[in-house]
């Protein structure tokens, strides 16, 4: 059954310190993301939704359970697999973009491609598809972020976690510093992805109307699941815009 979906919890809890002072982060989570899902996660500061996408994106380990993640369960994972999983198979988008402020769009996608042992050409063949897939123009290869609006810099963000080819895309707060058309934007570009591509994704969000965007929605609350819910808004969104081209 684990190779039919792209993430699963089993009893994940993580704390943070030692003894009774010790924080809990998240508090016996289970949950299973079919491959190809849309889920969106919502819950309070502090209820551990970026605690849970650190888990997911092998960044943290759980304190107890097991993550696995596209079939592979994390824990018998050396650290050089469990870099190279999220080299591979798993793409990260930030709130801050994090793109290097140094580098050229073109520069700031091909860097990792590069690291993972793609050589040049390939990495720009690539990155002029993944521009034109989140509706950028060739142009834009040339120029720095500081160059661009926060929703350009989003898309290359998201580019760049294309580029490598994941099968599950983690976003967190990818429309927090934009604002609400270029927000909304953004969401059309990620459920166009989804829809058209099966990319499975999850998505931290403080935003019930971002939220609409995801085929299902959990709350956390304390580091719990408290809300599990499908979603019934998606089928508005199920026809993407020219904002989400995907090529």
């Amino acid at each position: 059954m684990e190779e039919r979906v792209a993430a699963v919890l089993e009893h994940v809890t993580k704390l943070y310190g030692h003894g009774p002072q010790a924080t809990v982060a998240l508090n016996d989570v289970s949950l299973e993301v079919p491959a190809g899902e849309f889920l969106a996660i919502m819950g309070p500061s502090g209820s551990g939704k970026s605690t849970l996408l650190n888990v997911l994106a092998a960044l943290d380990t759980p304190s107890r359970g097991r993550v696995i993640i596209d079939g592979e369960d994390l824990s018998q994972l050396s650290d050089d697999a469990r870099s190279d999983l999220r080299l591979h198979r798993v793409g990260f988008v930030f709130q801050t973009f994090n793109l290097l402020p140094q580098f050229t769009v073109e520069e700031n996608i091909a860097w990792p491609l590069e690291f993972s042992g793609i050589g040049w050409r390939e990495a720009r063949r690539r990155t002029q598809v993944v521009l034109g897939d989140v509706g950028l123009d060739a142009s834009t290869r040339r120029r720095r972020p500081a160059e661009l609006s926060g929703g350009e810099q989003q898309r290359v963000a998201i580019a760049r976690a294309l580029a490598t080819q994941p099968r599950l895309l983690l976003a967190d707060e990818p429309t927090g510093n934009l604002d609400s058309r270029t927000g909304q934007a953004m969401l059309e570009l990620l459920r166009a992805l989804n829809l058209q591509r099966e990319l499975t994704i999850i998505m931290v969000t403080h935003s019930p109307f971002a939220a609409t965007y995801a085929e299902r929605t959990l709350e956390l609350r304390d580091g719990r699941i408290v809300v599990d819910t499908a979603s019934d808004q998606t089928k508005q969104h199920a026809r993407p815009t020219s904002a989400g081209r995907c090529g």
